[in-house]
C-alpha cells in the first residue's frame, strides 16, 4: 500500500492516490475509502478494483491538514493503510486510524 501525493501549483490542494494492495484486500469484491474528508461515509468514495486485485482511488484534499481514514472491505472489515504517514487512536473503538499528512 502507498499514498501518492501530487500538489497543485499553488500548493493549496493535493491529489492523493489511496491504494490498497491485493494482499491487504484479501480477495475483496468492493472497497470504500472512509475518512474525515467524507464524514466517514461507507458509500461515498468507492475504490476501483485493478486487474492485480488491488484497489485505488484519487481524491483532492486541502493541503496543510491531516486526515484520518480507513478502508472498508466488502462492507464489513476495516483495514488500515500499512504505509500511512502515522496512526491515531480511533475515538469509537480500540483500533487505530490511518492518517495522511498534507
Amino acid at each position: 500500500m502507498a499514498l501518492k501525493k501530487s500538489y497543485d501549483k499553488s500548493g493549496k490542494k493535493c491529489t492523493v492516490t489511496f491504494s490498497l494492495s491485493a494482499e491487504a484486500a484479501k480477495e475483496a469484491e468492493k472497497v470504500w475509502l472512509c475518512g474525515d474528508f467524507n464524514n466517514w461515509s461507507s458509500s461515498e468514495t468507492p475504490m476501483k478494483k485493478l486487474k492485480d486485485g488491488s484497489f485505488s482511488v484519487k481524491i483532492s484534499l486541502e493541503s496543510g491538514c491531516e486526515y484520518q481514514f480507513r478502508y472498508l472491505i466488502d462492507g464489513k472489515t476495516w483495514e488500515n493503510d500499512w504505509a500511512a504517514d502515522k496512526y491515531l487512536p480511533a475515538p469509537f473503538s480500540d483500533a487505530d486510524n490511518s492518517v495522511v499528512c498534507l
